[in-house]
């Protein structure tokens, strides 16, 4: 079967007066499924490609930018998680009514999750979490909020003194000693095209100030494992959560928390870290499509966690 291709269109939104143009890709037909790339200095909607293109001939797929993130100019606002949970509703009752599922890598799925523990079925029937976090990575190191973080916040908005900080911490270097610890598998993930255009992501204007938030925790929307846990307990749908075997362990205990509930299906990747899904869409496709369809409830491919 030759793959589907993948179209690119335009969705406007506004937030606190100031208009923003995000970029949206789409294949596939069939029942309409939301997939929500995770929030990061270098995520875009291109890494849900690899799960559109195995997932196109059963589902119309539709994968949006996050205000803030994304490779298009992006308005200096701090943003909060206010903004993108407005954001996401809007995003669900206007433009895409009538979901089938919705898939969530990322701290996108703790957005998910708070949405639909508020708006029972707005999401769809099912819901998909692709290595779910819910706090940043610096607030995850540390254990905890720090003052210094909200400082961090502060200085990279100055005007001057901001991008420069900015770009002291998301060149080549530090970038490809993230990817390596905690994003992808193998060492030539991040390379050719798709170095590129993550560095396209990162040297977009306005691009530090979501960047900023999500690293120092400003952009995450509940404050502890046990609201994470909870919310989706709440869940009335049924929920898979997914993660590679290679995840970092701090992040996959927050994972395998969520795996404990009676209401969650579990998958464990045989490789790969938090962007798993991006470096083996198609591992993961044969899972995530019979979750999506209601059809392997209890298949090989699908495990419960210990």
């Amino acid at each position: 079967m030759a793959p589907q291709a993948i179209h690119t269109r335009e969705l406007q939104w506004s937030w606190q007066g100031r208009a923003l143009t995000l970029g949206v890709d789409e294949a596939g037909d069939g029942p309409p499924v939301l997939l929500l790339p995770a929030l990061s200095s270098i995520s875009t909607r291109r890494e849900m490609h690899p799960l559109m293109a195995a997932l196109a001939p059963g589902f119309r797929l539709i994968a949006p930018d996050w205000p803030g993130f994304g490779d298009r100019p992006r308005p200096a606002i701090n943003w909060t998680p206010e903004a993108l949970s407005a954001f996401l509703e809007h995003l669900v009752v206007q433009d895409l009514p009538a979901l089938h599922a919705t898939v969530a890598a990322g701290h996108a799925a703790a957005y998910a999750l708070h949405l639909a523990a508020q708006r029972p079925g707005v999401l769809g029937g099912r819901l998909a979490l692709l290595a779910p976090t819910w706090r940043g990575p610096l607030p995850t190191m540390a254990g905890g909020d720090r003052r210094l973080f909200h400082a961090i916040r502060r200085a990279v908005a100055l005007p001057v003194a901001g991008p420069l900080l900015y770009r002291l911490n998301v060149n080549r270097f530090v970038v490809r000693m993230m990817v390596a610890g905690h994003v992808y598998s193998e060492a030539d993930t991040l390379a050719g095209e798709r170095l590129r255009q993550k560095q396209d992501v990162i040297r977009a204007a306005g691009a530090r100030f979501g960047s900023a938030g999500f690293v120092t925790g400003g952009l995450d929307r509940l404050g502890s494992r046990r609201a994470f846990v909870d919310l989706a307990r709440r869940v009335a749908q049924p929920v898979l959560v997914a993660y590679g075997a290679g995840t970092p362990p701090k992040s996959r205990a927050e994972m395998a928390a969520l795996a404990e509930l009676p209401n969650v299906r579990a998958w464990i990747a045989p490789r790969g870290k938090l962007g798993f899904y991006e470096e083996f869409g198609a591992e993961l496709a044969p899972t995530l499509s019979a979750f999506l369809s209601d059809a392997a409830p209890a298949s090989a491919a699908t495990v419960k966690l210990p």
